[in-house]
């Protein structure tokens, strides 16, 4: 697990609803069940800094981070998406851009994820399509300096032509087998965790757990009902998800509260 990934999900799940703001202290203590060791947090905070997505402030507990308000979109929008919070729908109209790409590979490479993020597949390399508008695609691609048309369409076929044009997108049979490894490679993993399990054991397995499904933001697009295949594997993994994540929160819940205390207890012991 990449240190500046762990710090998005945990700005993302545990702090965001916490004010979105940490010392560096809790920081370096929350991800260390993870296996990531200090100097690799601050590493990973620096550069999130440099990027836009954090900022520096002074807490009551000594030097610490918030999220911007950049980032506070983005983890939202993540957050919705991870647990699923708004029902999928559709209105048969796709959204297609055509773009005069960037020239060298390393920004088609950047562009790519994050359009992926956002929810487009790509039908060749200059045009992608997603079954619902992104709200920041428009700055998405200016910030990149990418000329584009933008379009709103339906396929002329009606929904066999639409599904069609979904599996030239997106490879539904690899996104689905992913979903059911996940499940696989979880179920021992969380079948470990019990009433009698630590509060730190069982964050660190909740924290694995939203980190394994968060690779998911990458890959399904969570297309409507209506364009995927019948027993789709993304319904039942998304269950797993929801039931072990709500297990598991709780326990979670108080460790993360321990770790944050942890600080503003010792500033109050210093002060006295």
């Amino acid at each position: 697990m990449q240190a500046r990934s762990a710090l998005f999900d945990l700005y993302g799940d545990h702090l965001r609803p916490r004010g979105g703001r940490a010392p560096v202290a809790a920081l370096v203590k929350l991800l260390a069940p993870l296996g990531i060791a200090p100097p690799a947090v601050r590493t990973a905070v620096s550069r999130m800094v440099r990027q836009g997505w954090l900022e520096p402030l002074r807490l009551a507990s000594g030097p610490g981070y918030s999220i911007t308000p950049r980032a506070a979109r983005r983890l939202d929008e993540a957050a919705a998406r991870i647990y699923r919070t708004g029902r999928v729908t559709w209105d048969g109209r796709f959204d297609l851009l055509v773009l005069d790409g960037p020239a060298s590979r390393r920004e088609r490479q950047r562009l790519a994820a994050n359009l992926t993020f956002l929810g487009y597949g790509t039908l060749d390399e200059q045009t992608w399509v997603a079954t619902r508008p992104a709200e920041d695609v428009d700055l998405l691609l200016t910030e990149a300096g990418v000329r584009f048309e933008r379009f709103s369409a339906a396929h002329a076929a009606g929904t066999p032509g639409a599904m069609g044009l979904v599996r030239r997108a997106w490879d539904l049979a690899e996104i689905g087998r992913a979903y059911e490894q996940f499940v696989a490679e979880q179920r021992p993993l969380l079948a470990s965790i019990t009433v009698r399990s630590n509060d730190e054991d069982a964050y660190a397995a909740r924290f694995r757990l939203v980190h394994a499904w968060r690779t998911f933001l990458f890959r399904d697009p969570q297309l409507p009902p209506a364009l995927l295949p019948e027993r789709w594997p993304g319904t039942a993994a998304a269950s797993f998800f929801d039931r072990h994540a709500a297990r598991l929160r709780p326990a979670a819940d108080r460790y993360v509260e321990q770790c944050l205390d942890g600080g503003n207890r010792h500033t109050r012991e210093k002060g006295r």
